[in-house]
This record gives C-alpha cells, sequence and structure tokens, in this order.
C-alpha cells in the first residue's frame, strides 16, 4: 500500500508525467489517430522536461547569488524557500501529505465538474508542498487533527485553493492570452493579483500605456530589445556589484572554484539569462500541444475545463517584464528586511529564487493592466507581500516554525495563516466551518452568480 501511495506521489508530484497523462487523456477521448497521440504525449513531456531543465539552469545560477549577497552586506535571518522547508517537514508529514495531496487533486476535478470554477491545477510540485503545508498546519496542537478526518478537511482545503487561486487570475490570465485556453496553477495567486490590480491603478480606463515590451531604447542600444541580451548583460553587471563587494577573494574560495570572480560573476549572469530563454523555448511547446489536447477533457469530462499550469507559462506574453519583476520584487524583499530589522522582528532575508518567479510573473501581470510602471510597483508590492507574509505564519508551524527556513509564496501563508488563526481561535470545528463558508460560497456563485463574461 504504501508503495502505491508513493507511486501515485511520485506521477503527481512530477508536472512532465502528470500533464502527459491527461494531454493522452484528451487525446483519446478526442479519438484521435495512434500517431497524433504518441506525437502530442511525447512533446507535452518534452515540453516540461525543457521547462523544468531551464528552472534548474535558473535556480544554479541564482545559488551563490543569495549566498555572496548575503556575505556582502552581513545579513543573517529566515530564508523562505518552500524546496528547504518541505524536505524538512516531509520527514514526519509524509504519509499525510500524500493523502491530502490525491484527494486534493480528486476534489479539484469534482468541483471544476459541478460548479463555475472550471480551472483543473496541474503544478504537481506546488500541490505536494500546499498538501504539506496544510498537514502541518492541521496537525499541530491544538488543533490536532488526525486520520479521516485530518484527509478530508486537508483535501477539502487544497482543493479549494486549487480552484481559487486560478480562478481570480483568469481575467487577466483572458487579457494576456486573448481567451480562457490556459489558466495559471501556481500558489502565489495573491501576489500576482495585487501586481495586477495595482497595474489598473495606472491605467484605470484600461487605455493602451507603455509597456516593458515598448521601451523605447536608443538607436545604439536596439540591441538590448533582444529581451536574452538585455537580461544577459543586466544580470552580468549586478552579479558582477555582488561578487566584488563580497570580495574577489571569499568568491574564488567559497564559489568559483579559484576562479576569477569576476569571469564567475559573468558566467553566472550569461547562465541566468540561458536558464530563462530555456524556460520560454519549454513553454512554447507545452501551449502548442497541452491546449488542444486539453480539449478533449473539456468536451468529455469537465465541461469548460481550464489547464491551470506553473508560473512561467506567462513569461512569453512580457519577456522584459520578468527580468524587471524580479528585481523590483527583490528590491521589495530588501526594503522589507531592513524595516524588520528596525522593528525588532524576526528578520525574513530575501530568497533570490522566489523574488525571481514569484517576482517576474509579478511583473508580467502588472504590466498586463498598467504597462511598465504596473509592472515595477505590482511586483515591488509582491516582493513586500512575501516578505512579511511568513513572518505571521511561522508560529503557526509548530517546531517547523524554528527550522530557519519557511514557506515563501503568498499562498502558502494566507491559507496558513487563516486557517491555523481559525483553529486556534475556535479549535476543528473553527476549520471546518472556514471551509463549508468557502464551499457554499463556491456553490452560491455557481448557481446564483453571473456568468464570467468580463474583462479584468
Amino acid at each position: 500500500m504504501t508503495g502505491i501511495i508513493k507511486l501515485l506521489v511520485d506521477i503527481a508530484s512530477t508536472p512532465a508525467i502528470l500533464v502527459s497523462l491527461l494531454a493522452w487523456l484528451g487525446l483519446v477521448l478526442q479519438k484521435k489517430s495512434l500517431a497524433d497521440t504518441v506525437k502530442g504525449v511525447i512533446k507535452t513531456f518534452v515540453g516540461f522536461l525543457v521547462l523544468s531543465a531551464g528552472a534548474d539552469v535558473v535556480v544554479g545560477s541564482l545559488a551563490p547569488f543569495g549566498g555572496m549577497f548575503e556575505y556582502a552586506f552581513n545579513v543573517q535571518g529566515v530564508v523562505p524557500n518552500n524546496e528547504a522547508i518541505i524536505a524538512i517537514a516531509l520527514a514526519d508529514y509524509g504519509t499525510d501529505t500524500a493523502i491530502i495531496m490525491f484527494m486534493g487533486m480528486v476534489f479539484n476535478i469534482l468541483l471544476a465538474r459541478i460548479t463555475k470554477f472550471k480551472h483543473i491545477f496541474l503544478t504537481g510540485h506546488h500541490t505536494l508542498y500546499m498538501a504539506c503545508m496544510i498537514a502541518v498546519i492541521l496537525k499541530v496542537d491544538p488543533i490536532g487533527f488526525s486520520g479521516i478526518a485530518l484527509y478530508l478537511v486537508g483535501g477539502m482545503i487544497l482543493a479549494l485553493v486549487m480552484s481559487l487561486s486560478p480562478y481570480f487570475l483568469q481575467p487577466f490570465m483572458r487579457r494576456m492570452t486573448g481567451g480562457d485556453t490556459v489558466g495559471l496553477g501556481h500558489f502565489s495567486g495573491a501576489g500576482y493579483y495585487l501586481s495586477a490590480k495595482v497595474g489598473q491603478l495606472f491605467n484605470p480606463k484600461g487605455e493602451k500605456v507603455v509597456s516593458t515590451e515598448d521601451i523605447d531604447f536608443p538607436k545604439g542600444l536596439a540591441f538590448l530589445r533582444d529581451s536574452t541580451v538585455s537580461i544577459a548583460i543586466t544580470m552580468m553587471v549586478i552579479y558582477i556589484v555582488v561578487a566584488l563587494a563580497a570580495g574577489p577573494a571569499w568568491v574564488a574560495e567559497t564559489y568559483s572554484g579559484g576562479l576569477n570572480a569576476v569571469i564567475f560573476a559573468i558566467t553566472k549572469g550569461g547562465q541566468f539569462a540561458g536558464g530563462v530563454y530555456i524556460i520560454l523555448s519549454g513553454v512554447r511547446l507545452i501551449l502548442a500541444e497541452i491546449v488542444p489536447a486539453f480539449k478533449g477533457i473539456s468536451e468529455k469530462l469537465v465541461p469548460n475545463a481550464i489547464p491551470a499550469l506553473d508560473c512561467p507559462i506567462v513569461y512569453p506574453y512580457a519577456p522584459n517584464a520578468v527580468l524587471i519583476g524580479f528585481f523590483s520584487s527583490f528590491v521589495g524583499g530588501i526594503v522589507s528586511m531592513i524595516a524588520m530589522a528596525f522593528m525588532g522582528t524576526v528578520v525574513i532575508l530575501p530568497g533570490v529564487v522566489p523574488h525571481f518567479f514569484c517576482g517576474a510573473t509579478a511583473g508580467v501581470f502588472g504590466n498586463s493592466t498598467g504597462g511598465l510602471k504596473g509592472s515595477v510597483v505590482g511586483a515591488f508590492l509582491q516582493g513586500v507581500l512575501i516578505s512579511f507574509l511568513p513572518m505571521f505564519m511561522m508560529p503557526l508551524l509548530g517546531n517547523l516554525g524554528q527550522a530557519g527556513s519557511t514557506f515563501s509564496d503568498a499562498d502558502f501563508t494566507i491559507v496558513g495563516i487563516l486557517f491555523g488563526n481559525l483553529g486556534l481561535s475556535a479549535g476543528q470545528m473553527g476549520v471546518i466551518g472556514g471551509v463549508v463558508v468557502i464551499l457554499a460560497a463556491m456553490i452560491a456563485a455557481t448557481f446564483f452568480g453571473k456568468k464570467d463574461t468580463s474583462e479584468a
């Protein structure tokens, strides 16, 4: 039984396999030929592997940057990182996480079938992370869920987030993509929603504004309009500055293996740009296959179903906003860190990885509504949001709150804070009551609300 559960979790938490299986199902339901089915499944599988490879390259290029920044400016504190905190938590919550994850995916499909919340959340690793966070919150004293109650309540909480997070972002996705063929499945949706709404403040009438993609470079700098070139040059300069601030000798000894610190910085900056280029290539390959394949599921199993995919799915719509959003979010993290130091609270350090993926995505969303100004300010405020929220969630994690790392993205912390405090104030019935209220609101919105035809 344990082996079967592990197999199911491994499949569900590996996006390339999970989405390929759903592509296969969609193509079979459309009665496509064997040749078309094999081609669609393989290209979807390869597309996700390309995207994952690009993400790994980006993460690898950023790993030394975080350490160099902390050393250069002598800062210490808690580093928000989903992968780090999950690696610690799964040792004690592995089985509970697996079952909650499975129940959440089942409930997500049921909600998509019977309500107007049509997103099927396909970002497997984020589903795993959220399931683990929910297991921790619900099991710690004095809430103390266990057994069947833990799995049903935890699974339903997971399904609610899987359905609601992409739903609230869909008007902005529709604005970017021109339709409802794809949604965003990434649990920092509250930050992206904030960024898009901030963008609207700069463009209340929805008129055409200066986009991040319309930046008018002087004729001699026209090459910077190529996003790969501009990303590479920018990251090289930033990397060189931080490497020199940390000290060339220390960088050579700690990270570069004796390689000159400036050469090391230039290489890592170029590696970052290469990773982004790979991500964009993978996204294009996925979209070309998964959208037509998902038509079968939409027609046969869940009418009007929308696949909710990982955050890099939006990067091709505004490549310049990816870099702008990253830096704006990181600056928001630095400002927040300084503010916390003055406030005398726990200091949340700006984790480079969450600020890249969440900040870049927030930059794209802010740009979609408010252009360049929306991208800069929206991503900055998103960076502040994911810096302060973890501070309020850490006390709710029990012993895991002292791990030196914590959950980073906005939806994780909002869900944890909401249901953790419901449990602390009203016990298990408070948590169950919160689930019932949200579910009732979704059902009421389905049968008595307006159809979702308006623009964001």
